[in-house]
């Protein structure tokens, strides 16, 4: 595993930093620290603005649907570097609809669907959001039982999504469907493209502990898409899933580690202004962040070294989401132990909390630590739960036979013997 760059790539990195320094204010925190949400819309509005003019907006798309044609090198070092900045590789919807949903366009969408759609998500002009999880599909994905019809040319969709990150500043949804429910359970699936603005289509706030609205619930009742509207084969969907969900990794492999850097830096400095490192206590703890923070660093080049060689992180992936969060719900209720009461003051050493990393991805915009660490509660439950990544780890890499059911009639007749 090397762990140098490139001379051409320092030579991009370079450039992208002085890109990003010409676009920030001075004495930039990173973008969680803009507590104001006037300000923060503002410099948003620029930022975009300045990823668009400098070819950074959708870096990994081919020239030929409107990107920049990076190499994968450049894209890391892009992922790297708005990562050590604290700055957005685009807005909320941008995300879902240049990073997932317009790269797995550019493998598996129709020519129609190429020209229609990517010149819009790039503009910006159409926002996008996720529907995966249903109410009772979650970790079982392929349990969804949200249903696609197709009627004179139409497809007639009933059912609903949860936990849809942006949906409520979405015009459209990608989503997966149930198009043959004779089908075994990961097939007879599709992935359609639905627009929201219309009646069949509702969508309720989500407020979570913290008191943030990220999330939503979007309920489908005859909601409507045309017939062309499925991306890749009908009842293909999960192979197309799978692609798109390939596109949250690569790339941002290191990026995890910069973030939590980032922000233990801060707690650190944070624990010598209270006094608070000189506890035993904290001292072990803010050593096993330390270390915890190493591990996420030497993982993302050992990801990163796959990426560069075109090969898909695979389940080892599961490894770097159970060590992250739960790294970042730990560390959180460090920080409250040595902030105490400051935790909760939007002023002082406890404002701003985290600025980086509520979401490994999504600049916090909590004015408190304590705000992070509610957030952080639901860390080893999102994109897959810890019990579900622990499964993974133990059939896919270590070979272990998977958890035999168990019969509740011989369970009961057994401990009642």
């Amino acid at each position: 595993m090397d762990l140098t760059y490139p001379p051409e790539a320092e030579e991009y990195r370079t450039r992208v930093r002085g890109i990003i320094e010409g676009a920030v204010p001075s004495g930039w925190e990173g973008i969680g620290a803009i507590s104001d949400e006037a300000e923060r819309k503002a410099f948003m509005q620029h930022w975009r603005k300045v990823l668009a003019d400098e070819q950074l907006l959708a870096a990994s798309w081919p020239k030929d649907y409107g990107g920049p044609g990076l190499s994968a090198i450049e894209q890391v070092v892009i992922a790297e570097e708005f990562a050590r900045y604290g700055v957005p590789a685009g807005d909320e919807n941008d995300m879902f609809g240049i990073s997932l949903l317009g790269n797995t366009l550019t493998v598996w969408g129709t020519d129609a669907q190429k020209a229609h759609y990517l010149p819009r998500i790039l503009s910006g002009e159409d926002r996008w959001c996720q529907g995966y999880s249903e109410p009772g599909a979650g970790s079982d994905l392929a349990g969804l039982r949200t249903s696609a019809v197709l009627e004179n040319g139409e497809w007639v969709v009933n059912g609903s999504k949860i936990w849809t990150s942006a949906g409520h500043s979405a015009d459209h949804i990608f989503t997966l469907v149930r198009t043959d429910p004779e089908a075994e359970k990961h097939r007879g699936i599709s992935l359609l493209l639905i627009p929201m603005d219309q009646s069949g289509v509702e969508v309720q706030p989500i407020i979570n502990m913290a008191g943030d609205h990220i999330f939503n619930q979007v309920f489908f009742t005859d909601a409507r898409a045309a017939e062309e509207s499925i991306v890749g084969p009908v009842n293909q969907g999960w192979k197309v899933a799978m692609t798109l969900l390939g596109f949250e990794r690569g790339s941002g492999a290191t990026t995890d580690a910069i973030r939590f850097q980032n922000d233990l830096d801060r707690l650190f400095e944070i624990a010598k202004t209270t006094g608070k490192n000189k506890d035993p206590k904290v001292r072990e703890l803010l050593a096993w962040c330390y270390s915890r923070v190493a591990i996420m660093r030497a993982r993302g080049y050992q990801t990163l070294t796959k990426f560069l060689k075109g090969e898909n992180p695979g389940a080892d992936a599961a490894i770097a989401k159970l060590v992250w969060s739960e790294y970042f719900q730990r560390y959180t209720e460090l920080a409250l132990e040595i902030l105490g009461m400051d935790a909760v003051a939007p002023s002082g050493a406890g404002a701003g909390g985290a600025l980086q990393t509520a979401d490994v991805g999504t600049p916090n915009t909590s004015r408190a630590w304590v705000e992070t660490a509610l957030s952080a509660r639901a860390a080893t439950i999102y994109a897959g739960t810890s019990q579900v990544q622990r499964n993974i780890i133990g059939e896919q890499l270590l070979g272990l036979p998977k958890e035999p059911k168990v019969d509740a009639g011989a369970f009961r007749e057994l401990i009642n013997t």
